[in-house]
């Protein structure tokens, strides 16, 4: 049985966990790790990539996740539902492993006071993304005001922190 777990933001880039792709006309569930090789072949592994003005035709995938943390807050669905963040993962390569990377929007309403930018959650439209069956601009948009729900973590300020 799958279970979705907290997503940590800022957990190592090699950190595994499970994904959900299409692979060889299959749906599968594999483990792999967080962080893609840069296209300009640079050291630093990428792993989330904005998702404006892209395509991306194949190697879609979903991670599930029960919540999200930044800094000093979590983020889950009001209605207490686990989601899915829209994904793309690369087959192994030279010196790096097959890998996946999540994707970014412009944060919604509830996420916009803490960053201005957020991880793709996808909820009713996951085998839309995973088929690409539409263009990705119907996909990966910002969900509605108040579809997260945001708890401060003990000890922390209840200043919203923004990225600089």
């Amino acid at each position: 049985m799958m279970s979705a777990k907290v997503f940590q933001s800022d957990a190592p880039l090699d950190e595994r966990r499970v994904i959900i792709r299409r692979h060889d006309g299959d749906v599968e569930m594999v483990e792999l790790p967080w962080g893609l090789r840069p296209r300009d072949g640079g050291p630093r592994a990428v792993n989330v990539i904005r998702s404006e003005g892209r395509s991306f035709p194949s190697h879609r995938c979903l991670v599930p996740a029960s919540e999200f943390r930044h800094r000093s807050f979590s983020f889950s669905l009001v209605n207490g539902d686990w989601f899915y963040f829209a994904g793309i993962w690369r087959p192994a390569a030279d010196d790096w492993p097959e890998a996946y990377a999540v994707l970014t929007i412009e944060a919604n309403p509830d996420i916009a006071p803490f960053h201005d930018r957020q991880m793709a959650v996808l909820t009713d439209q996951r085998m839309v993304w995973l088929d690409g069956l539409f263009p990705e601009e119907e996909i990966l948009r910002p969900l509605p005001a108040g579809t997260f729900g945001v708890k401060r973590h003990a000890g922390t300020s209840a200043q919203p922190v923004l990225a600089v």
